[in-house]
């Protein structure tokens, strides 16, 4: 059998372990807070790690057969971001969702016994539906975002005027997420019911905000979702700063950001502009 490559020195454990750093480090994931998935090719593992040797079979509550023979690096439940950069091997896990679809093949990483996270199932009915809008969308980071979490307090939770606001608080944000923001009510987390939600919304945009608890985010590669999230995250702090001030004195208008969108060339989500 030939010799494997050193799995800590593959691309997707560095970005794993860059990007919790960077969630844990921005105070957006306490404790045991967050988690991630990242879809993989099958030649990006092969060359770290036997593809035939299978560590352990974990049982996923969700029936993932759409996603059979998909490979994906995740962290582990109960596991701190601030950990993963010291030790990849316990906090982080190469799986692959078995054939029947009811459980994944551990192949590396979660020493000691760990699991995936507990919100795999949502992250695997994500995965699902942003593969069915985009196949090249591998990213998904649930993290709770400081200030996005405060609004879902003070805001209504209507998504146009959730989502104008974040558009009215910093010229990039229709630039970066013109689709705006899903909303989904307060769900118990790690059920399939808050999965089933968040998917539902994921069909039409990228960011999906979870009431009093945090958000989700989609994307291509690992610099683009975090950059989405963190884009809505700085709107949120202005929108805060804003309030702290006393209120909006003047903004973006919408003839302003359609303006904006035929300059970039994106598509507002229909409906969300009154002009």
């Amino acid at each position: 059998m030939a010799l494997q490559l050193d799995i800590l020195s593959s691309g997707f454990v560095q970005e794993m372990m860059k990007t919790t750093a960077n969630l844990y480090r921005l105070g957006w994931d306490e404790r045991n807070g967050g988690n991630i998935s990242y879809l993989l090719k099958e030649e990006e593992v092969a060359p770290y790690l036997d593809l035939n040797a299978v560590i352990r079979t974990i049982p996923v509550k969700f029936d993932a057969s759409a996603l059979a023979g998909k490979y994906f690096i995740v962290t582990g439940s109960g596991k701190y971001f601030k950990n993963v950069i010291d030790a990849p091997a316990v906090n982080l896990g190469v799986i692959r969702v078995a054939q029947d679809g009811k459980n994944v093949e551990l192949l590396w990483g979660l020493e000691g016994g760990g699991v995936p996270t507990s919100e795999l199932p949502a992250h695997f009915m994500t995965h699902i539906a942003r593969l069915a809008v985009d196949q090249e969308q591998r990213i998904v980071i649930h993290t709770h975002a400081t200030h996005l979490l405060a609004m879902t307090f003070t805001h209504p939770l209507d998504e146009k005027a959730f989502t104008r606001t974040l558009w009215q608080m910093c010229t990039e944000c229709l630039v970066v997420f013109p689709e705006g923001v899903g909303i989904i009510p307060w769900i118990v987390p790690g059920t399939n019911e808050i999965g089933e939600a968040t998917a539902a919304k994921m069909h039409d945009c990228r960011l999906v905000i979870w009431p009093h608890h945090g958000i989700y985010g989609a994307g291509r590669d690992m610099d683009e979702t975090f950059g989405l999230i963190e884009t809505a995250e700085k709107a949120a702090q202005v929108y805060t700063y804003v309030q702290a001030q006393g209120g909006v004195k003047q903004t973006i208008t919408d003839r302003q950001l359609k303006d904006l969108a035929d300059a970039f060339g994106v598509a507002p989500r229909a409906g969300f502009l009154e002009v």
